[in-house]
């Protein structure tokens, strides 16, 4: 298995004080900063993938906060983890933002990586508990979705992250091979190897 891709930590941006941002669609003010920035900063809202980033590192911050933790939530199962790991990845982007050429690949690229780290470090890689739960509220698909999501959360991490980046993060084979540093054609091994295990998971 290829090890996670080295990323610079850069340098680190002392706290106001201030709680962690919570998983809310109201995107909470960055940690480094003691106020909220300017109306335009606050409604900047590009999508992640393809638009050009706002210019500054905060409205950056704002518009993609969201997107990243519920990248990171269904890659962890965890939301205060998913939180941690986002926050952290945006301190290390913070320091070179401005050299960045693709901000917005560059931090999905640290999130990823950093949720494997996680489940490499703690030795739950291949943890086969289900422990992702994302359903709808009542409905006659709730036991189905969470029967989806625990059949995801038991995929080896890379395949699961294929799968996530692909059907989720609507990413191409290469655009994921960038961020999972192999390419695309492991790329489609390891979804069509998911895919296969998912369904056979859900016929048995």
């Amino acid at each position: 298995m290829e090890a996670a891709e080295a990323v610079p930590a850069g340098d680190v941006v002392p706290t106001t004080g201030e709680s962690r941002p919570v998983f809310s669609p109201s995107v909470p003010h960055p940690p480094w900063r003691g106020s909220g920035g300017t109306k335009e900063e606050a409604t900047a809202n590009p999508e992640l993938d393809g638009a050009p980033p706002p210019a500054s590192f905060e409205a950056f911050y704002i518009a993609s906060y969201d997107s990243l933790v519920r990248l990171a939530y269904i890659l962890t199962s965890s939301r205060e983890l998913a939180e941690d790991l986002v926050q952290d990845s945006f301190v290390r982007l913070h320091g070179h933002y401005d050299g960045v050429e693709a901000p917005d690949r560059y931090i999905r690229r640290i999130v990823v990586n950093a949720s494997r780290s996680h489940f490499r470090s703690t030795g739950r890689e291949r943890d086969k508990r289900p422990l992702l739960y994302v359903v709808p509220d009542g409905g006659e698909s709730a036991g189905a979705t969470a029967e989806l999501n625990d059949v995801l959360l038991s995929l080896p991490y890379r395949q699961r992250a294929a799968v996530v980046l692909r059907f989720y993060s609507d990413l191409s084979e290469s655009e994921i091979g960038e961020v999972l540093g192999c390419r695309p054609g492991t790329v489609g091994s390891l979804i069509h190897r998911a895919l296969r295990r998912m369904r056979k998971a859900l016929e048995s």
